[in-house]
């Protein structure tokens, strides 16, 4: 009986303090993953691929972008991940907001291949000091809004993208259903980049993630089917991109709204110019 008090009052007992459940908790958890970590290689996500693309389509929103970070093989720092999630949803919402508008107003008029002082419903306002609010609604949207909404999103796609690699070759292959997903995510990350005129941001990231891959591939280590997918999607967006301003390389109107040599005319501008005009 003294032995089985002796045992009831040591702290690492089993019936010893009940304060530090949670600590164990996470101790557990966290040496769990570390372990999966190092003896798995995730499966190709295909549900969440597949909501990520449509819902980016439908909504024209990362809806699914907190799923992502589950999904991570990697465990990453929830710092970040508040941080990334709390600047994200602030940006998207600056660009809904000024998005929003910007539609009621292409309804009256509003021709996006113009500048905001060279377009007919605006230039004429009275007091001219009405302009100037306009412009500062442009620059919320397309400059604060899609920088707050865009930086924490292809970083969070970039640390996803760091953690799907696996040392077995053959393991680094994509399924069918990742080639049937992989143009129409491309084509969104195409729609992305030239609309949100992140080509910059979009370009440095893709360099990032090929320069991740050859330094892994010096470990002997592939990309797994999730690496794959958007690894490619990124490569197709890249050639569209290319493609897209080839075409459009030569159109003066859209070269005077675009000057420098960055030039990445945004689709709404070429549908207000070439499309919207003939009706």
């Amino acid at each position: 009986m003294e032995a089985a008090a002796r045992r009831r009052q040591q702290p690492g007992a089993a019936g010893g303090p009940a304060a530090q459940p949670g600590a164990s908790f996470l101790q557990a958890r966290h040496s769990s993953v570390k372990a999966d970590e190092a003896a798995s290689t995730a499966p190709f996500h295909l549900d969440l691929w597949f909501y990520f693309t449509l819902q980016n389509w439908i909504l024209d929103f990362g809806r699914p972008i907190a799923m992502l970070i589950e999904r991570s093989p990697r465990t990453l720092p929830r710092s970040m991940i508040y941080v990334s999630i709390i600047t994200f949803i602030m940006g998207a919402s600056i660009h809904l907001v000024g998005d929003s508008v910007n539609h009621r107003l292409i309804f009256s008029g509003y021709q996006n291949h113009l500048s905001v002082r060279e377009n007919p419903i605006i230039k004429n306002l009275k007091p001219e000091t009405l302009i100037d609010s306009f412009e500062l609604l442009y620059y919320y949207d397309e400059y604060l809004g899609h920088s707050l909404w865009y930086i924490p999103f292809f970083l969070i796609l970039f640390m996803y993208f760091s953690g799907c690699f696996t040392p077995t070759k053959t393991e680094s292959v994509m399924p069918g259903a990742a080639l049937l997903l992989v143009v129409p995510s491309g084509l969104y990350y195409w729609y992305l980049v030239t609309e949100g005129q992140i080509f910059i941001l979009f370009i440095f990231t893709f360099f990032a993630m090929l320069a991740l891959v050859l330094h892994q591939k010096r470990k002997r280590l592939f990309l797994d089917s999730n690496g794959l997918f958007l690894f490619y999607s990124f490569a197709i967006t890249l050639l569209l991109v290319a493609l897209w301003v080839a075409w459009l390389w030569n159109d003066p109107v859209l070269r005077k709204k675009y000057p420098g040599v960055i030039y990445v005319p945004e689709p709404w501008a070429f549908y207000t110019l070439h499309v919207s005009s003939r009706h």
